[in-house]
């Protein structure tokens, strides 16, 4: 969400001509069903017309209108701007609520980018600015899972894509760091509340009960009422695991 928040806007395309492409696609996807020996098509059919109910009802449009929010959970979140943060995305507070009101409108996944955590240089600087406002909107996003009772149907995943040095360089930041990261994980029935696996005493390595990140996949698959077992056809009708590694996170299930 932010600049590709745009892209979910019908621009100069009418509803009839959404349909004359939805018909269209139909049409190839007849075409590659003669060929389609897993029924994988059909089952595609069904989803794709879900996303185009979401997109040509008014359901969207409430959803990304904040405005009709309680102004008391609207202040819960808090506020921010939409411009983005350098090569980030924005430190929108807001977008969290519309996150929940997608949810609820219908929308299976949801996926936004907060702010900047490059931090080369004034690891501790930025942070302080940016991580109280992170802590306020997450919390508030949970919070109100809980108290609406989505918590049990609604995961929430939040990391970036590695770790940091553990140690800091001589501009006061913090460089990539591929051998250990952090994800943390709320709502979905999950069984919160704690902390699953353990770094050396300098952060620098796992040292007991290591994550793979592709555990987390398999655990939000299984969340989804996804096998993570499935396979699926490639290109060319290779059949190809969702993920390679299919251990799920059993601590929290």
């Amino acid at each position: 969400m932010g600049p590709g928040l745009a892209d979910m806007q019908l621009k100069g395309v009418t509803l009839d001509r959404l349909a004359d492409r939805k018909v269209l696609l139909h049409a190839f996807d007849r075409m590659r069903r003669d060929i389609d020996a897993t029924g994988d098509i059909e089952g595609m059919d069904a989803f794709t017309q879900r996303a185009l109910d979401v997109l040509t009802s008014n359901k969207l449009l409430h959803a990304l209108d904040i405005e009709k929010e309680d102004p008391r959970i609207r202040e819960r979140y808090g506020r921010g701007s939409l411009k983005n943060v350098d090569d980030g995305g924005p430190c929108y507070n807001e977008h969290f609520l519309m996150a929940r009101r997608l949810v609820e409108a219908g929308v299976r996944c949801v996926t936004l980018a907060f702010g900047r955590w490059d931090y080369h240089g004034n690891n501790f600087g930025q942070c302080k600015e940016r991580l109280p406002k992170l802590d306020q909107a997450l919390s508030a996003l949970i919070l109100d899972l809980h108290e609406r009772g989505l918590d049990k149907d609604v995961s929430v995943v939040v990391w970036g894509e590695f770790g940091r040095t553990p140690r800091i360089n001589k501009s006061a930041g913090r460089d990539h760091w591929p051998q250990v990261s952090c994800a943390l994980l709320a709502g979905g029935g999950m069984r919160t509340g704690q902390v699953i696996g353990q770094t050396n005493r300098y952060g620098e390595v796992p040292k007991e009960r290591p994550v793979h990140f592709q555990h987390v996949f398999a655990t939000l698959y299984h969340n989804l009422g996804i096998d993570p077992g499935t396979t699926l056809l490639d290109h060319n009708g290779r059949p190809m695991y969702l993920v390679d590694d299919r251990e799920l996170i059993r601590e929290v299930l």
